[in-house]
């Protein structure tokens, strides 16, 4: 079973130019979580991944210490969820940064990540 939150919008100083970091700049993040069905018939929220608690842990990742790639926030994330919620079984992560600057234009830069437990 998969918990998904799509387009969680947050605010934070990163970026590779010195410029974003001082300004700041919007970021939208994409998760999918992938859970035991346990959750289906047992109804209780401790069989699964309380959805609030990643739109947490996401919001901060990006209010924390500067980083410089969309890579290692990804990266963040990620870890951050499968090292806090036991019932994670592997964890994908998309970070889009829509006001990215580029020639020719460009819709957003974004990385995804995914990763599983050990």
């Amino acid at each position: 079973m998969t918990i998904e939150l799509v387009d969680l919008v947050v605010f934070g100083h990163h970026g590779y130019l010195e410029a974003e970091r001082d300004l700041g700049q919007r970021f939208l993040v994409d998760v999918w979580v992938e859970v035991a069905e346990s959750a289906v018939a047992s109804d209780d929220i401790d069989d699964t991944v309380d959805y609030r608690h990643v739109a947490g842990l996401v919001r901060e990742v990006f209010a924390g210490p500067e980083r410089l790639l969309l890579e290692n926030l990804a990266g963040g994330v990620v870890d951050g969820i499968l090292e806090r919620f036991p019932a994670a079984r592997s964890v994908r992560v998309r970070v889009r940064k829509p006001d990215v600057v580029l020639e020719p234009p460009a819709e957003h830069a974004a990385v995804i990540l995914e990763r599983s437990r050990a």
